[in-house]
C-alpha cells in the first residue's frame, strides 16, 4: 500500500458536482475579479469567524503583508514571533522591513509561549503574531492579559489562522480573538481552494478600510491611490465561489480529522511522542509527533509506503537567506530540539480506514521495534 501525505483530490472529488457548477456559473457571469463571489464569501467567512470584516487576497503571505502593513508596522519596528513555524511570519516583516523577535515555544504543543512575550518587548515592539500551529490554538485572551498587565496595552496581536480555520478557543472561533487575523487557502489546507488564496479577518472598521485600500493598489475608489505601500493582491472568483461550497462543509471535515487524529494517537501511544493530542478545540491540520530516531522512523514508514514530512526542519534564524536580516531572538531551547525530533504522519479528510489501519500495523510491528532500541 502506498499513502501519500496529502490528497486534497479526494476531498475535491466527493464536492465535484458542486465545485463544478460554481466554477461553471462564474465562466457564465463573465465576471473574474471582486465579483459577487468573492463579496459573499468575505460576507460568510467573516460570519463563520464572527467578526464584522474580511477581506481575501491573493495567498496567506499576501494577508499577513497587509496586515502588518494595516496595523501600521513600518521599517526597524519589532514583531514577536517564533522561528518553528515554517518562515511565513518571518518572510512578511522582512518585506515591510520590520524586526522579528523570536521567543520560544511551550514544551509540549511547540506553540507560542505566551509567558515569555512581556520579557521580549521593547520600545520598538509594536505587534505579536500568534500561529495557530497544526491546527492547535494559541491562549490569546491570556496574551492580551500578561500584555496589559505589564503595561503594554498598544502592542497589537496578530492571530496567524494559515492552520487553523474553524479551532476555538473557549467556544469563540480564531480569526475573532486578536486586533486582526490572516488565512491562507492553499488546497491542502482545512479550508482549501484549488490554487492560492489568503484572507484577513478583524473587527475593526479602520484595519478593515486600510486591508481593503492595500490588496489593491492602496485606492480609496478607482484610480484613486492615498493609501502608500498599497499592491495587487485579489482572491479570483473561481477561487471565491469554490471555497463557498467547501465553507459549508468545514465544520464536518474538521471533525473528521478530530476522528483521524484520534485514530493517529492511538496507533502512536508508547511508540512516539505525540505533539497534537485530540481535543474539540484543534482542528487537527496536521498530526505531529517527535522521537529521537526520527531518521530511522521515517526511513522505515517510507520504505513501506507511508509519506511523512517535518512541520519544520530548520528554524527561521538558522535559514541561509537570514544572513543579512536583522532579527532579535531569546533563547529557543524547545524550538531548537524539536527540529531535531518532530515529524509528521499523513492526516487529512481522504485518507481512508484501511490506510489508517495500515498505518497503525506498520507502528505495531516495526517502528515499536526502532524505539525499544
Amino acid at each position: 500500500m502506498k499513502i501519500l501525505f496529502n490528497q486534497p483530490k479526494r476531498e475535491n472529488d466527493e464536492l465535484s458536482l458542486e465545485i463544478d457548477a460554481a466554477i461553471k456559473n462564474v465562466l457564465k457571469s463573465g465576471i473574474y475579479i471582486l465579483g459577487n463571489n468573492v463579496t459573499t464569501f468575505e460576507e460568510e467567512f467573516a460570519e463563520y469567524c464572527n467578526t464584522k470584516y474580511c477581506y481575501t487576497v491573493g495567498n496567506g503571505t499576501d494577508a499577513l503583508v497587509i496586515a502588518l502593513r494595516a496595523l501600521g508596522i513600518v521599517k526597524n519596528d519589532e514583531v514577536i514571533t517564533v522561528a518553528n513555524a515554517g518562515g511565513y511570519s518571518t518572510t512578511a516583516c522582512n518585506l515591510v522591513g520590520a524586526t522579528p523577535v523570536y521567543i520560544d515555544v511551550d514544551k509540549h504543543r511547540l506553540l507560542l509561549n505566551v509567558d515569555l512575550v512581556p520579557s521580549a518587548i521593547s520600545p520598538k515592539t509594536k505587534c505579536v503574531i500568534a500561529t495557530h500551529l497544526y491546527g492547535q490554538v494559541v491562549d490569546i485572551k491570556k496574551l492580551r492579559a500578561l500584555l496589559d498587565a505589564a503595561g503594554h496595552t498598544e502592542v497589537k496581536i496578530l492571530e496567524d489562522c494559515a492552520q487553523a480555520h474553524g479551532a476555538t478557543s473557549e467556544g469563540e472561533k480564531v480569526g475573532s480573538l486578536g486586533d486582526i487575523a490572516t488565512f491562507s487557502f492553499y488546497p491542502t489546507k482545512n479550508l482549501g481552494a484549488l490554487g492560492d488564496g489568503g484572507a484577513i479577518t478583524t473587527s475593526c472598521e479602520k484595519l478593515a478600510e486600510r486591508c481593503q485600500s492595500l490588496r489593491q493598489y492602496g485606492w480609496i475608489s478607482k484610480y484613486c491611490s492615498t493609501v502608500s505601500d498599497g499592491q495587487n493582491s485579489r482572491l479570483d472568483e473561481i477561487h471565491a465561489a469554490i471555497l463557498r461550497v467547501k465553507l459549508k462543509q468545514l465544520d464536518a471535515y474538521n471533525q473528521k480529522r478530530r476522528s483521524i487524529c484520534t485514530h493517529l494517537h492511538e496507533t502512536c501511544r508508547g511508540i512516539v511522542d505525540v505533539v497534537t493530542t485530540p481535543n474539540d478545540d484543534h482542528v487537527s491540520h496536521l498530526f505531529v509527533v517527535r522521537h529521537k530516531n526520527r531518521e530511522e522512523i521515517c526511513k522505515t514508514l517510507n520504505e513501506n509506503g507511508i509519506a511523512t514530512d517535518i512541520h519544520y526542519p530548520i528554524l527561521d534564524i538558522d535559514q541561509i537567506s537570514m544572513n543579512a536580516k536583522s532579527y532579535r531572538s531569546l533563547e529557543l531551547k524547545h524550538s531548537n530540539q524539536a527540529t531535531k525530533e518532530i515529524f509528521s504522519l499523513p492526516c487529512y479528510t481522504g485518507i481512508t480506514r484501511a490506510e489508517l489501519d495500515f498505518i497503525r500495523q506498520i507502528f505495531q510491528t516495526k517502528i515499536s521495534v526502532i524505539t525499544k532500541e
